[in-house]
């Protein structure tokens, strides 16, 4: 593997402009031997000059890119030392408060035999700060060892290009402007990310894991980046994918040579939404893996373990695991119904519930982690309006707006086999067609309902009207759209024809408001595009994806969020099946969500990168020191609404992320000045550096810790 590509697949996403330009760089040495003039015909004076003006600009673009390397790495030292400081402090104060607790606990025990409820409360609570503890420090380790990955890989590259200079070259300069400048430089030369490696394992092994270093190592240990899944995990993918293959052949013959005589709908219905769910999980994969090759980190963004986290390869071959069930269950409803002893309407029923059972099994097999995870936070979706929310609530909660049909055929399932018994017969199809408009329309408006609360709890949290307020109003378009087409399905009966009816027409206006609505949303807020004066035209400054992607996912929104328009009109001739349109319509608003999907984490993972963060920020304080240090921490981290695009809002968001911190600066002549960070450096600005006085030439950061302890690094 060429360098390139290896630095391309190894470094840390959201570092990515602060590592060296090794690609840029080569192509400049290709360039200036390609436009070298001929020495026959211009002499060799010239040719000479050629060269020696290329390598004062190749030595000089050099310079500025280790000085912006420097400068990054003694800044995320700075922070990784008072990190550190920090967690020791955190790991001192639960130790101290657990002995105390112990003692009292002990003495209670040897008096009395029964503990009360509040005793029984700070034994859980000491063990809650212990797990959360834990986890602060390995997310912190994971920092180090990007932070160490970041030192390696710039050396390597300034290593291999100037030695590539020298040989194109014919020269010995890069050679020496490595020996002279690189292997000098604070972000070669320092040995603290490496100490403090030491230290954290030290402090984990010995204060969290009572000294048992193995049990420790594997929660500390990252994966290799870019590692790929097991053998068995592809290999099970592509059996289960061959079998579906066979079986939806099957499914097509079976079809066309068994008539089936009763009325198929309500088993159409209780398939597909178990399809849709298969089909999302499958197109999700497709997700991750696009995530993975375009370095968005979908980990840091939903929160999830980097040690423990499921791949693309997993994503698919559970979505194939259950359309083999889902194909095996279409087979066996087909044969049933040839049986008239065995109701067919069984098969439908077990897969349902063997759907369940894997989602709430409680062992720790099948994805346990995975499972519980969706499982919590389907309970945040639950309470949104009483649970502080993260992008995995509003992102999960989006999901669901895409999922309505599902939502509304396991209403029908549910209704279908709790309100007949013989399910031989299908007359309970009807019962439960048209038994209710309101509970339909209920159904219908709880996934709108969630972001809705959502988006009322975020502004309840920050008080900023907008962008919440405003998204809340987007979500309350579907209550009306909901509304008043229930007013018209009832009021049908009374009308000649829908032209007739007032209530379509005012049913149609809102749903083009909603379509009108959600489609800007969606390209403005959601994906950050529709920006003036930027390269990109009608896109964003920063862009991840092939430039063409987003032209085509853009007219691909605005055709599947107006595609009403087509269904209702076929609707109104009365040329396709209901059920057969809402089958065919179903699909395609799962794909329209898996393209949102792709440019909604590029747009929170480029606000990451304007705030340089890769790791997940963790700390067991009360929730309100960490309110009362940083009010809207959670409301910069995690911007659901992605209201503004990276380039436009990295001001705003760098001064509140990374509050300014008092430094002691010294330079070599003794003087001290007292001087801010400059926020510049934290919101990616790191041509400026860090504004101090001309006459300091080496600087000396003095981060003192809560006991007094000074910790030095130079620059």
């Amino acid at each position: 593997m060429r360098f390139s590509e290896h630095l391309g697949a190894h470094i840390t996403p959201e570092w990515r402009k602060q590592y060296i330009r090794y690609e840029e760089l080569k192509n400049l040495l290709y360039e200036a031997q390609e436009s070298a003039p001929d020495p026959e015909v211009s002499g060799e004076a010239i040719v000479e000059r050629h060269y020696a003006k290329f390598e004062e600009t190749f030595l000089k673009l050099c310079e500025k890119e280790l000085t912006k390397i420097n400068t990054f790495f003694s800044e995320k030292e700075a922070e990784a030392m008072r990190r550190f400081a920090q967690l020791s402090d955190e790991l001192r104060q639960v130790d101290s408060q657990t002995v105390a607790n112990s003692a009292t606990l002990r003495r209670r025990r040897s008096s009395i035999f029964l503990l009360d409820n509040s005793e029984v409360k700070v034994a859980k609570s000491d063990r809650r700060k212990v797990s959360d503890l834990k986890l602060a420090f390995s997310e912190f380790y994971l920092s180090l060892v990007l932070l160490q990955n970041y030192q390696k890989l710039n050396f390597t590259g300034f290593r291999k290009i100037l030695k590539k200079y020298d040989k194109m070259m014919k020269s010995v300069k890069g050679a020496e402007f490595r020996i002279s400048k690189v292997e000098s430089a604070p972000f070669y030369t320092s040995k603290h990310i490496d100490n403090l490696i030491l230290e954290t394992e030290t402090s984990y092994i010995n204060d969290l894991e009572e000294g048992n270093r193995q049990k420790a190592m594997n929660k500390l240990r990252v994966p290799p980046l870019g590692a790929k899944g097991t053998n068995w995990t592809t290999f099970r993918m592509g059996l289960f994918s061959g079998i579906f293959l066979v079986l939806l052949l099957l499914i097509i013959l079976a079809g066309v040579l068994i008539p089936v005589n009763e009325d198929c709908w309500p088993a159409v219905r209780m398939y597909r939404g178990m399809f849709l769910i298969i089909l999302h999980i499958f197109l999700l994969g497709l997700n991750t893996y696009g995530w993975r090759k375009a370095g968005v980190n979908h980990v840091l963004i939903f929160e999830l373990d980097p040690r423990n986290n499921l791949s693309h390869e997993d994503f698919i071959e559970m979505s194939m695991f259950f359309a083999d069930l889902w194909a095996i269950s279409i087979l066996a409803f087909i044969y049933l119904s040839l049986l008239p002893s065995v109701p067919s309407y069984i098969s439908p029923l077990i897969l349902a519930c063997v759907m369940v059972v894997f989602l709430l099994n409680p062992t720790k097999t099948l994805n346990y982690r995975a499972r519980f995870w969706l499982l919590r936070i389907l309970a945040h979706i639950l309470i949104a309006p009483f649970h502080a929310v993260g992008f995995a609530d509003f992102w999960l909660a989006d999901q669901l707006n895409s999922l309505t049909t599902v939502l509304l055929d396991l209403e029908f399932l549910l209704c279908f086999y709790i309100c007949e018994v013989d399910w031989v017969q299908t007359q309970c199809y009807f019962n439960c067609n048209t038994y209710s408009y309101l509970a339909k329309a209920l159904v219908a408006c709880l996934p709108a309902w969630f972001r809705f609360a959502q988006c009322l709890r975020r502004y309840r949290d920050s008080r900023q009207a907008f962008p919440h307020l405003v998204n809340a109003g987007k979500y309350s378009t579907t209550f009306f759209v909901v509304l008043f087409g229930s007013l018209v399905s009832t009021t049908k009966e009374k009308y000649p024809s829908f032209y007739q009816n007032p209530l379509f027409y005012i049913w149609m206006l809102s749903l083009f408001v909603s379509s009108c609505y959600t489609l800007t949303w969606d390209l403005k807020m959601d994906w950050g595009l529709l920006e003036k004066s930027v390269e990109n035209k009608l896109l964003r400054k920063e862009i991840v994806y092939w430039d063409k992607y987003y032209y085509f996912a853009m007219m691909e929104d605005f055709i599947l969020r107006f595609i009403w328009t087509v269904s209702i009109s076929l609707a109104l001739l009365d040329v396709v099946h209901a059920e057969l349109l809402r089958s065919i319509l179903a699909p395609l608003e799962v794909f329209r969500r898996f393209v949102w999907n792709f440019f909604r984490l590029e747009n929170e993972h480029l606000n990451n990168c304007g705030q340089f963060r890769a790791v997940r920020d963790i700390s067991i304080k009360p929730d309100k020191e960490k309110e009362e240090e940083n009010p809207k921490r959670m409301e910069d981290m995690m911007d659901d609404e992605g209201q503004v695009p990276l380039h436009k809002h990295k001001e705003s968001r760098g001064e509140v992320r990374f509050d300014e911190t008092q430094l002691l600066l010294r330079n070599t002549s003794s003087e001290e000045t007292h001087c801010k960070r400059n926020s510049s450096l934290m919101r990616g600005d790191l041509s400026n550096g860090p504004q101090v006085c001309n006459s300091v030439t080496r600087i000396r950061f003095q981060i003192g810790d809560d006991e007094g302890r000074i910790n030095e690094i130079d620059v």
